[in-house]
């Protein structure tokens, strides 16, 4: 099991300063698009209850011409530490967006300068914001000037291996006035493919004064311990490790507070999570709220007996009384085969020594 060492203790036993706002975790849950909505977040926050979350990604144009927020942009009063993150291109469009962030609740507003997807990039947002620092850098004067709670970027360390240049953007990312920058070691072309260089997040810690967070490849308490480690990050961010699994960010923020494991979630106990989040999702959103939790439930279904049957089976449900009972029936089998097991472990244990 991994351990704590002491000069990693004691450079993480302060909040986490975001410009002059305070959060009592070095462990953050990335904004997830379709993924880290009000339900998720509750889930998430439920282990821990102390780490900033983010919202979806939010279009500022698309807010430009709205007369409501959209659902992805609703906040609950009682989830602080909360940001919300927006992307776009516009640098008049982020600002106004920024306001209604405030305006909803945000702690902080991020900027998200890394999303890969091709129909972000093509429109000049996410990571293709890497290949135009000068507008990023105004994006960010822009936006920090419109709003009264600090800034933060989320970005990756380059376009293409050939084009890594996350040590200047960085930088002009500090002088244009964000209070944290997070970074997901991968370039642009990579996707989520490959491995995330943990080792150039680590030159970026070494040239700003700001918070630096890692991101990349943190599956595990184990992982998370090893980044920040290597990196000096002031930090971790899990992603992908969440899906199917919020216990994640708790589990994480737990052993860097105490240097003690949780208990992993049995496959019963992971099921039961599951089976509370489409409940919950189906209160929040009705049917569509059914049909996104689809992925999610086929997240959750890794592991145990009979887990892929199961995902196929709740890869395709109708409605919210139909996954339900795929996951009790799957939960009852569990049970079973477990007190099947116990029941062979006693009696084997009743046998005289040498008997067999």
């Amino acid at each position: 099991m991994v351990t704590l060492s002491s000069a990693l203790k004691e450079r993480l036993s302060q909040p986490l300063k975001i410009g002059d706002f305070e959060v009592n975790s070095r462990v953050l849950q990335s904004p997830l698009s379709g993924v880290t909505d009000l339900v998720f977040r509750r889930l998430v926050r439920r282990y821990a209850p102390t780490s900033m979350m983010y919202t979806e990604m939010v279009n500022a144009t698309g807010l430009h011409y709205v007369k409501q927020l959209p659902k992805i942009m609703e906040v609950d009063p009682n989830e602080r530490p909360i940001s919300i993150q927006l992307f776009d291109c516009r640098p008049d469009f982020l600002a106004e967006a920024a306001q209604m962030a405030v305006a909803e609740g945000a702690d902080t507003v991020d900027i998200n300068m890394g999303c890969p997807v091709n129909k972000i990039t093509k429109n000049g947002g996410g990571s293709s914001l890497l290949r135009q620092p000068e507008l990023a850098g105004e994006i960010v004067r822009s936006v920090v000037n419109a709003v009264n709670v600090p800034v933060t970027v989320k970005t990756r360390i380059g376009w293409t291996d050939k084009e890594i240049n996350i040590l200047d953007f960085a930088k002009r990312m500090e002088d244009a006035g964000a209070k944290m920058l997070t970074v997901h070691g991968r370039t642009r072309a990579q996707g989520y493919n490959g491995t995330a260089k943990w080792e150039w997040i680590a030159k970026v810690k070494e040239v700003l004064s700001i918070p630096v967070i890692a991101n990349g490849d943190i599956f595990s308490v184990e992982a998370a311990v090893k980044c920040l480690e290597q990196t000096g990050a002031d930090g971790v961010m899990c992603s992908r490790g969440t899906l199917g699994y919020p216990f994640l960010v708790g589990e994480v923020d737990y052993f860097l507070k105490t240097g003690e494991a949780k208990p992993t979630p049995t496959p019963v106990e992971r099921l039961q999570c599951a089976r509370e989040h489409l409940q919950m999702l189906f209160e929040y959103k009705g049917d569509r709220g059914v049909r996104q939790a689809r992925k999610h439930m086929t997240w959750y279904s890794k592991g145990f007996m009979g887990a892929a049957e199961l995902r196929g089976q709740l890869s395709t449900i109708e409605n919210v009384q139909q996954g339900l009972e795929l996951i009790d029936q799957a939960i009852a089998r569990l049970v079973e085969s477990s007190e099947t097991v116990q029941e062979d472990e006693a009696e084997a244990a009743l046998i005289p020594a040498g008997a067999l």
